[in-house]
């Protein structure tokens, strides 16, 4: 049940991530979307939503290798 959970918690991150690789795509090729007045806004808000998403997984998989004593030196609090 455990497992379900925290796929269930990384997969908000990753969708949401995934959103912003789509707005800065589409910033790339010209089309503005509905929510956003100029394009350079919409792609800073893809790139925004692109390093949040990344940083929580890359957050979780830090923590969940600190608890099982898997990573270097330097990562150990």
């Amino acid at each position: 049940m455990s497992r379900v959970m925290a796929l269930i918690i990384l997969l908000i991150p990753v969708l949401l991530s995934s959103y912003g690789i789509k707005l800065m795509r589409d910033m790339v090729f010209g089309i503005l979307l509905f929510p956003f007045p100029y394009l350079w806004l919409q792609f800073i808000s893809g790139i925004l939503l692109f390093l949040s998403g990344l940083g929580f997984v890359a957050g979780f998989i830090l923590y969940k290798d600190r608890k099982h004593n898997k990573v270097q030196d330097r990562f150990k609090k």
